[in-house]
């Protein structure tokens, strides 16, 4: 997610609030909102990816994810 991405949803929020947006603007926001929540996903995943766990003796994992 690039900076321009997120200023664009910001302008686009104000922009809702102040004066409301066309059913264009509202589907870009859709959009660009729902690229953001999936980078942040991904961003999420990738730290817990990389977290170790030590535990008070001092031994370490790694963490795996469940199966649902």
């Amino acid at each position: 997610m690039t900076q321009e991405k997120i200023q664009r949803i910001n302008e686009l929020a104000r922009k809702s609030r102040d004066q409301g947006l066309t059913e264009e603007e509202k589907a870009e926001q859709q959009a660009l909102r729902r690229e953001y929540v999936e980078a942040m996903k991904q961003s999420l995943k990738s730290q817990l990816d990389a977290s170790v766990v030590i535990r008070p003796d001092g031994s370490s994992y790694r963490l795996t994810q469940k199966n649902k």
